[in-house]
């Protein structure tokens, strides 16, 4: 049987400095927990997975909206693995993130990796809407296949609008019945681990990071906006997180 489910969290200032959830809703396999004392500056929420998902058939989907002021971490207590389902004829999943940032507030979306299991199909979407001067940093972290198998279907887009302008979109596909050439020398080169890492920030719109080389497998570009986008593959997700977690160290120190 499938499972339908859509989790939501809204973080709110306090007037006091802090950030307070007003909203922290779990729904099926998605538990939502506060893992962050209520009074810190910034909230923080962990995605705790209750069950096996999304299986072949799953619709899950996460809303996380930060009002105007507020800060808020999301981050989840394992990787994510997309599995087949029960039933043959019913191949593919659906997961939906959908992230609102108001005026002068900051979302930092830090999930743990998502490994896409043989025989698999996921279709994930992010879409995030973000006000003139919000902050966002997002992680995007995919492992493709479990060790020693091959890997599932998965396809993931990415949009991003600012001020109701488009920021950025795109799209990726692995596996069976992706586009030619997805494991090649163009795209992955050999390689299982595949991220990326999105910084919008309003103080970029002074000093902006340049578009460079990260080393053999990485690139930073600068996108048309106060943004980054750093991409990368690696052998395994030690490698790849150590890529990006670099990244966002070097272009937060400024």
């Amino acid at each position: 049987m499938s499972v339908h489910a859509t989790a939501r969290v809204t973080a709110v200032p306090d007037g006091r400095g802090a950030t307070v959830l007003p909203v922290l809703e779990s729904d099926g396999p998605l538990a939502l927990r506060r893992t962050r004392a209520t009074g810190a500056p910034s909230a923080r929420v962990t995605v705790v997975g209750a069950m096996s998902a999304p299986l072949g058939g799953d619709r899950l989907a996460i809303e996380a909206r930060v009002e105007d002021g507020a800060r808020l971490t999301v981050d989840s207590a394992a990787a994510t693995v997309a599995l087949p389902g029960p039933r043959p004829d019913v191949r593919s999943a659906t997961y939906d993130i959908a992230l609102t940032v108001g005026e002068r507030a900051e979302l930092n979306w830090l999930p743990e990796q998502l490994i896409s299991a043989r025989s698999s199909e996921l279709h994930m979407t992010t879409r995030a809407e973000l006000a003139d001067t919000a902050r966002l940093v997002l992680r995007e972290e995919q492992i493709l296949g479990r060790h020693g198998e091959t890997t599932g279907t998965l396809i993931s887009r990415l949009t991003v609008r600012r001020a109701g302008r488009p920021l950025l979109d795109q799209q990726v596909a692995y596996g069976p019945g992706a586009p030619g050439g997805w494991d090649g020398a163009a795209v992955l080169g050999g390689h299982r681990a595949v991220g990326q890492l999105l910084v919008v920030d309003p103080a970029f719109e002074d000093k902006c990071p340049d578009t460079r080389l990260l080393g053999p497998t990485a690139v930073l570009t600068r996108l048309v906006g106060p943004a980054i986008l750093v991409t990368a593959v690696a052998p395994d997700a030690r490698q790849l997180r150590s890529v990006l977690d670099g990244a966002l160290d070097e272009v937060s120190a400024g």
